[in-house]
């Protein structure tokens, strides 16, 4: 439920037979180093626990470290598994550092490790990624995913190239190639993407992607198209209406799905946003019979003084069992950050499901802690009355 404050302080869900599950956020974060002197660089470190209340899956943590020393980002992070023994275990690690070269170049570069019983690591693959700012605001970014071969040695495994241009006034063309290794030690080109953005007046802005890949006979064949409008007023509304298409059993591009997302401020803090999902593909019924709405996602964010708030997520889809029953909530999410005195704070996420008899249960719990600096959310968007 929501506490007069306007943060949630627990949660109550009813299941079948009148069954509640309640969730209490109970997690204290001590936070710690933040108003040391950052002259020569920034840290933090999170630490993030999440179990299983059912014990169907096995409990895991991660540790995370941020380190930012002239201009040199490097955050690592650990996850852990419980072993047999019920003490915990290394099981897998992502380095990722960042690094400014220049004043229009950003080179990032991500390794990701296997570990050991004994904490040894062992490189399962590795990304580098440059980010150049090019003249009249045109963008490349250039990224290779590399694998280690039988004897350790690093081969690349795909290539990416991004190109982002203002072509006009209120339009940018973006293109991306990929290539993948071709089984003879070379790389091929796979797939390629086309996106367009134009800004039709001062609250619209038309899009389209297009996604083509290479066929069986060397030829590229269109696979997906998205396309849409964004509108945002004055006011902060904002709405996302795509649809997708994709080729039918004649070969022609045909609507499969359609998705209408809209975000508004309601006032005191609050902002819901909304997702619904139609399909011609309705899980429980055969046949094409145009689209049908298949899913709903509702969120409410509440913020407050300093950095606490709150998300509720809710998911409703459509039961296969019985889809002329309309949407049935299937899940829903509960994340609480609170900061309170000396910068302590406490946080919580709870994932609840329904299970096969239609009751609620909690599924997942990710209880933490962090020594990271809070950002203080700005909301730049008038206030209005809260709708009835």
């Amino acid at each position: 439920m929501l506490a007069d404050n306007g943060f949630m302080i627990s949660g109550a869900l009813f299941g079948a037979g009148g069954r509640v599950i309640v969730l209490v956020a109970i997690c204290g974060l001590a936070q710690t180093g933040i108003g040391q002197d950052t002259s020569a660089g920034k840290s933090w470190s999170t630490t993030s626990e999440q179990t299983d209340p059912n014990g169907v899956m096995n409990p895991t943590r991660t540790h995370t470290t941020h380190t930012e020393v002239d201009g040199r980002i490097v955050d690592k992070t650990i996850t852990e598994t419980l072993g047999p023994d019920g003490r915990y275990v290394p099981y897998t690690e992502v380095e990722k550092e960042s690094v400014r070269v220049n004043d229009t170049t950003m080179r990032n570069v991500e390794r990701s490790y296997a570990r050991d019983a004994d904490g040894r690591r062992t490189l399962m693959q590795e990304t580098q990624e440059e980010s150049r700012k090019l003249p009249d605001g045109e963008r490349r970014v250039t990224s290779t995913t590399s694998n280690p071969d039988g004897n350790g040695a690093l081969q690349v495994v795909q290539r990416s190239i991004m190109d982002s241009k203002l072509v006009s006034p209120g339009v940018r063309n973006t293109k991306t190639a990929i290539e993948s290794a071709d089984g003879s030690g070379g790389l091929s080109p796979t797939l390629q993407i086309e996106e367009k953005e134009k800004q039709t007046d001062a609250t619209t802005v038309e899009f389209s992607k297009s996604t083509s890949f290479v066929d069986g006979n060397g030829r590229w064949t269109l696979s997906e198209v998205r396309e849409g409008t964004t509108t945002k007023d004055a006011g902060g509304e904002s709405t996302k209406d795509e649809r997708v298409l994709r080729p039918n059993a004649d070969g022609k591009m045909a609507v499969v799905e359609r998705t209408v997302s809209k975000s508004a401020p309601t006032g005191s803090g609050e902002q819901r946003e909304t997702t619904e999902t139609y399909s011609t593909n309705v899980p429980g019924q055969a046949g094409d019979e145009g689209l049908k709405l298949v899913k709903r996602e509702s969120t409410l964010r509440r913020s407050g003084a300093g950095a606490d708030r709150s998300m509720t997520r809710q998911v409703e889809q459509t039961n296969p069992g019985d889809p002329a029953a309309g949407l049935q909530v299937t899940q829903e999410t509960i994340d609480i950050v609170r900061t309170g005195a000396n910068g302590v704070t406490q946080q919580q996420s709870t994932i609840v499901t329904t299970d096969a008899n239609g009751s609620m249960n909690t599924v997942w719990v990710d209880m933490g802690k962090s020594d990271k600096p809070a950002a203080v959310p700005v909301n730049n968007t008038p206030a209005k009355e809260s709708k009835q």
